[in-house]
This record gives structure tokens, sequence and C-alpha cells, in this order.
């Protein structure tokens, strides 16, 4: 069976990716303490870690393996640097996972690029893959209490273009892979088909990262300041 956007697999999809970003944000401060803190951080880097480590197991074991099956894709280079970020704590990275793994995977859930239905095992990667990487986003922000400037926005937006290289000359040589969507649009309904043909949409894309990032820090921003506000009424 194909999957279907907004079906019953989704939304339960869906649903699951909730439950887990309200454990995060009701649980975050026993997630402080250093002995529970250790255990999640660990414990997600290892699930993002076997979710890409069985995908390329299954392209192997399948024979289907070729140089598409290259981690390139957003969300595959997120899932690999948000376990980084987990398993050494490098602060370097938080700008990388908050802005470009929130996004990516926030919008891959909504609008899955994904052909296997329910209970196919490539369904439940997807799904438990970028939701995790969204967890990770969220650990840093709730956990332990990452907070954005406008240099992050920049920030992320450079390494965006970084990790697009490897992705554009893979695209380039083989003629055959997609990294990023870089050489077309996805083959899959998307938001990307609300905007103009290849390279065109490429130029769109920019500004809507820049705006969505925008648009993510001011969020954190607002909520910031309306945290503070309403602590200070309620010591007063």
């Amino acid at each position: 069976m194909a999957f279907e956007m907004f079906s019953i697999a989704h939304f339960a999809g869906l649903a699951a990716a909730v439950i887990l970003f309200a454990g995060i944000i009701v649980f975050r401060k026993q997630m402080r303490e250093p002995g529970v803190n250790r255990t999640v951080r660990y414990g997600l880097a290892s699930l993002l870690i076997v979710c890409e480590a069985s995908l390329q197991l299954s392209y192997l074991l399948e024979h289907q393996w070729d140089v598409g099956s290259l981690p390139f894709q957003l969300c595959s280079l997120m899932v690999l640097v948000s376990a980084v970020l987990l398993l050494t704590n490098r602060k370097k990275l938080n700008d990388i996972v908050f802005f470009l793994g929130s996004m990516g995977a926030l919008q891959a859930l909504l609008t899955p690029n994904l052909d296997e239905a329910f209970p196919h095992f490539r369904y439940f990667h997807f799904f438990i893959a970028h939701i995790a990487i969204v967890g990770a986003a969220l650990f840093i922000l709730a956990v332990e209490r990452y907070r954005p400037t406008f240099r992050s926005v920049m920030r992320a937006i450079i390494w965006l273009h970084v990790l697009a290289i490897p992705a554009a000359i893979t695209n380039t040589i083989s003629g055959t892979t997609n990294f990023m969507f870089l050489a077309q649009k996805p083959g899959t309904a998307s938001l990307l088909d609300l905007l103009a043909p290849w390279p065109w949409y490429l130029l769109q894309l920019e500004a809507i990262v820049f705006a969505l990032c925008m648009l993510l820090y001011a969020v954190i921003w607002l909520l910031d300041r309306w945290l503070k506000r309403e602590g200070q009424t309620a010591r007063s």
C-alpha cells in the first residue's frame, strides 16, 4: 500500500510526535538533573544513530544501495548532526539543529515524502527519525535552555549552504539523485508545489528559509518575554 497524506497512519505519526514533544516540555526540569539528562541525551542520540544505520542496512539487505542512499538529504544530515550534538553537547551545533533540523523535519512530518505505508519498515523509520530530530531541537531549547539570536539565524543559513555543497555535487555527477530537492521538486505532494518551477523555486526558498528562521527566532523571543512577565507577576 502506498502512503497517503492525512490518512490514519499519517495522523498516528503526528500524534506520536505531539506526545514526545509534550513530554520533553512537561518534564524539562527533571531532565536537567545530571543523571536523567545524560540518559535522555544518550538515548535520543542512540535512537537517531540506529535509525540511520538501520536504513542503510535495509538498502544493503534489499540490494537497493546506490549513490542515492548516501545521507545527503537535509533530514539525513540532521539525524547525524543531532546525534553528535546530543552525544558531545557541543554548543556550536545548536544553531544547526534548532533551525535546520526543526524546520526540515517539521515540514517532512506535515507533508511526508514517503512511498511506503504502515506497517512497512520505511514508515516507522521515517516518522521515528523525523520526530527524533525535532525532539533533539526541542530538548536543547526546553531542557538545555538554548536561546537563538539573530547571529544564530545567519549561522544556520550559512551552514545550510555548506551542507548543500556535497548534495549539489552528487546530484550533478550522478544525474539521478535529488538530494535536498536541488535538482527538482519531490515526486510526492509538498509545500514546494506552491512555488515556481525549477530552478526559480530555489531562489524563492532562500527567502522562505530566512523568513522561517526569523519567525522561529521571533516566537522564542516573544515566548521568553511572556514567561518573564508572568514570572514577575506571580512574584508580585
